[in-house]
């Protein structure tokens, strides 16, 4: 196996809770030297969230064990003249710096890019927030379920009965974070072309409306408002969920002989010819009257078996899993999308590990999510600072 792809690549990660934590995780997975800078006594306020109270306690919570595998926790209080000191010659030696303050916070730390970019010019800066570093909205506060609300996602799911409709894990959050690991690692590959840094930055608002872009272009293209259709896909008939004997199943037949071969599979093939359903476009009108027809069948058998029958006539077709179910099922397990991590005092505990399989260069967890301070003294005795100088700067609550 040949190094990991980030392998000598020294990340400074400012942020927390969620979306940049997530980010920094990806670069982290991906061999990166991740250095969180942590608030002294209380750090990332993720390591208070989570549904376990003890592990709060500890500020080693659930969402924080979730997002911080592979990196180094570093307490610094930059608000000190010791404290911006010591970051200003960590940021000599650091090739990415990632944080998610409201605009303008490091600026009034005295530690906004143009001035950090004077000392290494090299740098990548990447600042994550809610709406942007400019803009009408750009100091606004912002949490996952605002940007929701506002970038028209919440209004695009649902249906008649429950609309509008927040997602259910906090979308805006993760792929703001993909978003700024996409951006920092395509500014590495210009830095290297270039030995160019820069300042990038990531809005959640920006990052989530492109993944709204089939629904987006039937709206500014085709001038058509979206209709809130629940679990029914807009694209195609019959394609959403339908009931069985045991539960629930997801059916995609997008094709006309995926179609048929949903009538040939329930035993209706007089639908096939039924002027209701016969053209894609004439299915998806009709499918209210559709779907009743089709599950008067379905109901005569459990989930599994119509998965079988109707995958093996080219229909794709699944379960509706669980969480738990999801996480533990067969295929999820030989990819090894989690790997059992020990965590010292906590026991070993499953993780999420890089979804992306390189060939050549696998990302992996490494070392566990760290314990608050853990790596202050290894850290700072890589830019000089002795054992004493660290008693007095604990002492001084600077670390």
């Amino acid at each position: 196996m040949s190094d990991q792809i980030l392998k000598g690549v020294r990340v400074l990660d400012l942020t927390n809770v969620l979306a940049g934590p997530f980010a920094t995780l990806h670069l982290a997975l991906l061999g990166a030297d991740v250095i969180k800078i942590e608030r002294p006594g209380s750090g990332d306020l993720a390591r208070k969230l989570g549904t376990l109270t003890e592990l709060n306690e500890q500020l080693m919570g659930t969402s924080f064990l979730a997002q911080n595998a592979n990196k180094k926790s570093v307490t610094l209080n930059t608000k000190s003249p010791e404290g911006k000191d010591i970051f200003l010659r960590l940021v000599e030696g650091a090739d990415v710096l990632v944080e998610n303050f409201r605009p303008g916070v490091m600026d009034r730390l005295g530690l906004g890019y143009e001035v950090l970019k004077e000392i290494n010019p090299g740098l990548i800066y990447c600042a994550i927030s809610g709406f942007g570093q400019t803009g009408p909205d750009a100091h606004k506060p912002a949490y996952d379920q605002i940007i929701q609300g506002l970038s028209g996602e919440m209004a695009v799911n649902g249906d008649e009965r429950l609309n509008p409709l927040r997602a259910g894990f906090p979308v805006c959050d993760t792929v703001g974070g993909l978003n700024a690991a996409f951006a920092v690692m395509a500014s590495l590959y210009h830095r290297e072309r270039t030995g160019e840094g820069q300042f990038i930055d990531i809005a959640m608002l920006d990052s989530i409306m492109p993944l709204m872009g089939w629904v987006a272009a039937n709206l500014l293209i085709a001038k058509r408002e979206p209709v809130p259709m629940g679990n029914d896909n807009f694209t195609a008939a019959p394609s959403g969920v339908f009931r069985t004997r045991d539960g629930h199943i997801n059916i995609a037949a997008n094709k006309q002989e995926q179609w048929e071969s949903v009538c040939h599979v329930l035993g209706l093939p007089e639908l096939k010819t039924d002027a209701r359903f016969q053209e894609r476009d004439a299915r998806k009108q009709n499918r209210k009257e559709l779907t009743p027809l089709l599950e008067v069948k379905l109901v005569e058998r459990d989930t599994a078996e119509w998965v079988e029958r109707l995958n093996a006539s080219g229909v794709p077709s699944g379960a509706i899993l669980s969480l738990e179910e999801a996480l533990t099922q067969p295929q999820i397990k030989h990819r090894e999308t989690l790997k059992d991590v020990p965590v010292e005092g906590i026991g070993t505990i499953p993780l999420f590990t890089l979804t992306a399989k390189f060939a050549q260069n696998p990302g992996d967890i490494t070392s566990p999510p760290p314990r608050l301070s853990e790596h202050t003294a290894e850290v700072l005795a890589d830019i000089g600072i002795t054992t004493d100088q660290l008693a007095t700067l604990k002492a001084k609550h600077v670390v």
